[in-house]
């Protein structure tokens, strides 16, 4: 899709700098998080929770580029409590480039942020912006960490209408929300969780509502990620049950202006909470198997896990995980989230990894 050269806004949040790096210490690199997505997926309500977690957001700049002449993505988050600076006007993808480089470079020298959160228009194409982030003058003072992606869930189903922009934005996302899963038939999300990870293996992929996760999945340290754009006959919608026609560019739908595709459409009841607490040990390539061997439906797990020889601490987010020490009693502790699945039978199988003496 070429990108339209209607006025842009990009509004700059300042989030508690008070306590960012003082001029005179020696600053470290600014991380830099890219928040993107199709029109209307949800990403200035992602935005929004992020701004209100009670979480150390010291340090923290925000640049929202908004497609439109008005700044109504600005003014929803200035009511959620922050300060918002009308920089100028532009794509963040074209024709604002040159300013993108002049604004991040002057937040960098007023600042020396630790982190800046970045929310693209639905047009944009993060791939852009990550160029211009890897110029020698910003790798030397900025690293691009993180790009969470927003996918509207409807969008999904009808993936062959949207062009290579949209398959950008997927391909680009470290992390990829399945945003708006309350409009689906229930039977459609196992199946697009499985479709996802297929198409894009090295992202992880975790379905919400009105983008609810939690602040340390947000966060984790992504998985290295290689690119494998495809042609877009690739993306051939198996799945697609009731075209949905393409969004109008000019208008960012509002979160609940549509209707669920059927009576039985998911709500919140249909996430699940299971867990498992044992002082048992657990033998290792078991229990990493049973992790490879979860159902696309269980999307988080964490919590301890005891080895015969130690105990680490796991942190399992949409397909993947990391491992952490830890130095406190040993034993195996976790918890589950999933959707619309039998923690009966997860733990049934999580049993099988018990070392038996």
């Amino acid at each position: 899709m070429p990108c339209n050269r209607a006025p842009v806004l990009i509004n700059l949040l300042l989030v508690n700098l008070m306590n960012a790096p003082h001029p005179n210490q020696a600053p470290k690199k600014t991380h830099i998080m890219i928040l993107t997505g199709f029109l209307g997926s949800g990403k200035t309500t992602l935005l929004s929770r992020i701004i209100s977690w009670e979480t150390d957001l010291s340090g923290t700049v925000v640049l929202v580029n908004e497609f439109g002449d008005i700044g109504i993505d600005g003014l929803m988050l200035k009511n959620a409590g922050s300060d918002i600076i009308e920089l100028t006007s532009g794509c963040i993808c074209c024709t604002l480039s040159n300013d993108l480089r002049l604004t991040l470079n002057r937040i960098w020298e007023q600042f020396q942020p630790r982190r800046i959160l970045i929310e693209t228009s639905g047009v944009a194409d993060p791939k852009s912006i990550a160029s211009v982030l890897g110029e020698p003058s910003f790798r030397q003072r900025m690293e691009l960490k993180k790009i969470v992606t927003i996918l509207d869930a409807d969008y999904w189903g009808a993936r062959e209408v949207f062009g290579p922009l949209f398959f950008n934005q997927l391909e680009m996302g470290n992390l990829i929300l399945l945003n708006k899963i309350d409009l689906l038939e229930k039977e459609a999300i196992p199946l697009f969780l499985k479709e996802i990870h297929e198409t894009f293996p090295d992202s992880q992929v975790v379905p919400t509502i009105h983008c609810a996760i939690d602040p340390e999945t947000l966060w984790m340290e992504p998985a290295p990620k290689t690119f494998h754009i495809k042609p877009i006959h690739f993306y051939r919608a198996t799945s697609l049950k009731t075209p949905v026609p393409e969004p109008d560019p000019h208008h960012d739908h509002d979160e609940d202006s549509r209707i669920p595709l059927s009576g039985d459409a998911v709500n919140a009841s249909y996430f699940v909470t299971f867990s498992f607490r044992n002082p048992v040990m657990l033998d290792e390539a078991s229990f990493k198997k049973f992790l490879a061997l979860l159902p696309w439906e269980v999307f988080r797990v964490k919590g301890l896990v005891r080895f015969p020889d130690r105990t680490l601490m796991l942190n399992f987010v949409g397909g993947k995980w990391e491992w952490s020490p830890w130095d406190g009693e040993p034993e195996t502790r976790l918890a589950f989230i999933g959707w619309g699945i039998s923690g009966d039978q997860t733990l049934q199988n999580l049993k099988k990894c018990i070392v038996e003496f």
